[in-house]
């Protein structure tokens, strides 16, 4: 199968592979759309078995972002990259360094920040070649690690659901079984503990989900047993595609709220879940948080102004009452929750698009 093939191609603007021999770097940046402003999102460093795997992997990011952006009303468009490489035993400054002068040969169509397997001290390598990318912790603009951010809008997301199905403004009584809790989902703990949620986690690291068990007071489950767990909520907050025919039968949960990209395998898997009453809070309205706290500091940086939390706390309020939108819809026009999600992002950007086609036929 050729790239322009591939069912996730889905119109992609521009795919651009590099390769740096020195220091090993093999990356994949992906553009969907720019449709709202230049495409922006994460970069992954993940051991991928195969280059398709990669590119496959990259191309759902990138459409993702498309719509997560849209969704959360931000004037950019959706863009990810990967590096392929492991994360753990592979980073180097100057493999860092690399893929910022990748990134800064596109011109600013793409802008990088974190995501799995890359930090904020990664990204500040990446930023001594390149002004292309954001999630900086310096300077006035720098808005930081957007981990906690998109936790937030994951937990407030959770309440909503909890108010929907349990008609409670808390998570007492409720457990939650969380997959993953490494950049995002440990700080999603936190908080769903402290609202009162009973947890059960699981996660490869089992240095951190210990730790973050025990100040939780959660009990740990070897990875592929989260899906037997008995609970109410399931978060699913590592890798995409966790919701899959192998998967879903396994499911006990009446919800699904979590960080992850991608969760479902393929879109007829929202589908089974609506017609099974299980309600799917689609996975990038609910974790939009982080690319909000990013939008901030790209406009401060093009004002010259300072990262601002309170025009932070404005989108990721926003993005809630669009969250609430997508279930009421749902709920009165009888579809999927991703088929209502994705039928708003898609709204708004082709709106983008026929106004920068008016602009310039003018």
């Amino acid at each position: 199968m050729t790239l322009f093939d591939s069912p996730s191609f889905s119109n992609h603007e521009g795919v651009h592979a590099f390769y740096d021999e020195k220091t090993g770097l093999k990356a994949i940046a992906a553009v969907h759309s720019t449709a709202r402003g230049p495409a922006v999102g994460g970069t992954r460093m993940w051991n991928y078995a195969t280059a398709a795997e990669a590119l496959e992997d990259v191309l759902r990011l990138s459409r993702g972002m498309s719509y997560k952006n849209a969704v959360a009303d931000l004037e950019m468009g959706g863009g990810k990259s990967v590096i392929i490489g492991d994360s753990r035993t592979q980073k180097t400054p100057e493999l860092f360094q690399a893929f910022g002068r990748a990134i800064n040969s596109l011109g600013g169509i793409y802008y990088a920040a974190e995501d799995v397997g890359v930090s904020v001290e990664d990204i500040a390598e990446a930023r001594k070649e390149t002004e292309f990318v954001v999630g900086l912790s310096g300077g006035k603009e720098g808005s930081g690690d957007p981990s906690p951010v998109t936790a937030e809008g994951v937990f407030r997301s959770t309440l909503t659901v909890a108010r929907r199905l349990w008609k409670q403004d808390d998570l007492t009584g409720l457990t939650v079984a969380v997959q993953g809790i490494g950049h995002v989902g440990g700080y999603l703990a936190d908080k769903l503990h402290k609202a009162g949620a009973r947890l059960v986690m699981t996660d490869v690291n089992t240095a951190l989900l210990e730790e973050v068990a025990a100040r939780n007071n959660a009990e740990i489950v070897a990875p592929d047993a989260i899906y037997d767990v008995k609970a109410d909520i399931y978060a699913p907050c590592a890798l995409g595609a966790t919701l899959n025919p192998e998967t879903l039968d396994r499911l006990s949960a009446r919800a699904i709220v979590g960080a992850a990209n991608n969760q479902l395998a393929t879109p007829e898997i929202g589908r089974i879940l609506f017609e099974r009453g299980v309600l799917y809070a689609p996975d990038y309205v609910v974790n939009g948080g982080g690319i909000i706290n990013v939008a901030s500091e790209m406009a401060a940086r093009n004002s010259g102004g300072a990262y601002d939390p309170a025009w932070v706390e404005g989108k990721l309020a926003r993005l809630m009452e669009t969250l609430e939108e997508v279930l009421e819809r749902s709920n009165s026009e009888k579809r999927p929750t991703h088929e209502v999600a994705d039928a708003i992002a898609e709204a708004r950007i082709q709106a983008a698009a026929d106004e920068k086609a008016r602009a310039r036929a003018a």
